[in-house]
């Protein structure tokens, strides 16, 4: 494709390839903290069930699959059925993904990752992998506090020293 004749030039636009994933995810983020005025605007989307899973055991905890019968009246959304997933149940792009704690997590597995979240400490909080073993903990635990970066779950895995 001729770069000049799609009213564009390969040369401007940013090498993604050179970047790691999650540098490339850093361009778009912004260092603001999410008000608690803002997280009331956060709606409540209801427990979307399967449907006849209050009847059975066995897909009672399956998670939400969409009806498909033909005859299927949640499909179909009569009244007194429960409701079905619609793109009006969406939350605000500013609130997506924003926990009651005003931010956004990221998984970290190391502190290199955690590196990451050194220019966003107001806007990201980090959440320690369920992987990770006690003595990486401590460390990224460690250095999220020199760099001033909230962790969610900064005791997961750690035993409590006895004070004797």
């Amino acid at each position: 494709i001729n770069a000049e004749y799609m009213g564009g030039s390969f040369a401007t636009e940013p090498n993604i390839l050179s970047q790691s994933y999650s540098e490339s995810k850093m361009v778009a983020w912004k260092n603001v903290a999410v008000t608690k005025q803002q997280l009331k605007h956060k709606r409540k989307v209801p427990n979307f069930r399967r449907y006849d899973s209050w009847k059975f055991t066995r897909i009672a905890n399956t998670g939400w699959r969409k009806p498909k019968g033909i005859d299927s009246k949640m499909r179909r959304r009569y009244r007194g059925t429960p409701r079905t997933p619609r793109i009006g149940f969406g939350q605000p792009k500013h609130l997506r993904h924003v926990h009651p704690d005003g931010k956004k997590h990221l998984v970290v597995n190391s502190v290199k990752e955690l590196e990451l979240l050194l220019m966003h400490n107001r806007s990201y909080a980090a959440a320690i992998a369920h992987g990770v073993g006690g003595r990486k903990r401590e460390k990224i635990v460690t250095r999220a506090k020199q760099l001033r970066i909230s962790v969610v779950n900064p005791n997961a895995r750690l035993r409590q020293e006895e004070n004797e």
